[in-house]
């Protein structure tokens, strides 16, 4: 057996014990977990800081070693993160529906746990401890593998948990880690068909997409955000910008970050000198189309064809005057990604179509597209947002870490 299949076995193993661990022993875990978080929080610190000096050194963008870097603070929002988990109801064992046939037989349909995760994600190394305990809460083994940007990070964080777990009386192999970080070992992951259950790519668009194409193992489909926010004809335009400058400006590496704006003619030569004056109060490049050049003069660069189509993860903003609503939405249509598209309208009907045309895991109006996350949404933390319209699209947190199954009771009835 390879090491990978070894690792497999294990959790296949510890998914036994998980299963029917009940809500009162995972919640154990959990605490057990944000304690050792707590305590060993310098253990992290300190294999972080060798990861964003190793990236650095490496050339990687600042934006890129924002997502990588933790601190106090952050280690807090983790630790926060494990807590608002432990508190949120278990949804394994309950019951979706039930009915009583014509025969007697009583027919209910219950959620259980999916079985063993697999994780393949990149530089962000909240994401382990997010997704194990999201996983952990619903019942699931979680094998993960991160990027070799964040190893150190991750292993610090899952020799803790794994401690923590066994502290509180459950398996270790509930919560594992892939060392190595090639690319041989995510290929292998993605055809690990005799002990995973699910496979979830979480990270840029060439990650996603090579998973998807290439995994044996049924994939969740997390989703590139090229976000838009629309400003419409009669939209509140001081309310407009507030939205736009957090869209894009709060944490621009994230995936529900803005990365287009669309604004209306009617409205644009406002607008536009407006919000730019927030934008490059944080050095923004703006890339346009020829009438936002037009507005803003040598403040825009030319827009090529593939920005219209690009997650920028940056200070970069993609720049669309439209002529009116039908070219926003035939806009949104041809390059979204069905992550997050928002409106900012004083109309309601308006708003109303928005909402009923824009085909988007989460669609808005009136706020930013950056509240797409789990935390916000109340679902704790989500350990993706997917925008496939299988059963799960969005934050997806508990319950969309569940499956079911028919639980099915008799008296002796036969067919």
């Amino acid at each position: 057996m390879t090491i990978l299949e070894t690792q497999g076995l294990s959790a296949k193993n510890a998914e036994r014990t998980l299963c029917v661990a009940g809500s009162a022993k995972k919640d154990a875990a959990l605490e057990a977990i944000a304690a050792a978080i707590e305590t060993r929080q310098e253990e992290i610190l300190a294999a972080n800081a060798q990861d964003v000096a190793a990236a650095q050194e490496a050339g990687m963008r600042a934006s890129l070693v924002d997502r990588l870097s933790l601190d106090a603070g952050r280690i807090a929002g983790i630790v926060e993160g494990v807590r608002q988990v432990k508190a949120l109801p278990d949804p394994i064992g309950q019951v979706i529906r039930e009915s009583r046939r014509p025969n007697g037989l009583i027919i209910g349909k219950r959620r259980v746990p999916l079985g063993v995760i697999g994780m393949i994600y990149e530089a962000r190394p909240n994401v382990t401890v997010d997704a194990a305990v999201l996983c952990l809460k619903a019942g699931n083994v979680v094998i993960l593998r991160g990027g070799k940007e964040a190893f150190r990070s991750n292993k610090a964080f899952v020799a803790i948990m794994r401690d923590a777990l066994e502290s509180a009386g459950l398996p270790r192999d509930c919560i594992s880690l892939v060392e190595d970080t090639s690319r041989e070992s995510a290929r292998e992951l993605m055809n690990l068909t005799g002990y995973l259950d699910v496979l979830i790519p979480r990270g840029g668009a060439g990650l996603i997409r090579t998973v998807v194409e290439n995994a044996k193992v049924p994939v969740i489909e997390t989703g590139v955000g090229v976000c838009h926010i629309y400003v419409h004809g009669e939209a509140d335009l001081d309310m407009a910008a507030r939205i736009l400058f957090n869209a894009k400006c709060s944490r621009p590496s994230v995936c529900n970050a803005a990365e287009c704006l669309l604004v209306d003619r009617a409205v644009a030569r406002d607008f536009l000198p407006m919000v730019w004056q927030l934008l490059k109060s944080k050095d923004v490049e703006l890339r346009g189309c020829p009438l936002a050049r037009d507005i803003l003069g040598q403040a825009v660069r030319p827009a090529a064809t593939e920005d219209w189509d690009t997650e920028f993860g940056d200070y970069i903003l993609a720049v669309k005057v439209v002529s009116g609503y039908e070219e926003a939405v035939d806009f949104i249509r041809e390059h979204g990604t069905g992550h997050s598209e928002a409106i900012v309208t004083n109309s309601y009907f308006t708003a109303q179509r928005f909402l009923d045309e824009v085909d988007a895991a989460a669609v808005y109006v009136n706020a930013s597209t950056r509240f797409t996350d789990g935390f916000e949404f109340g679902l704790g933390a989500e350990i993706g947002i997917s925008t496939q319209k299988m059963h799960a699209r969005g934050p997806m947190g508990l319950e969309e870490l569940t499956s079911s199954k028919f639980v099915v009771y008799g008296t002796g009835q036969v067919r």
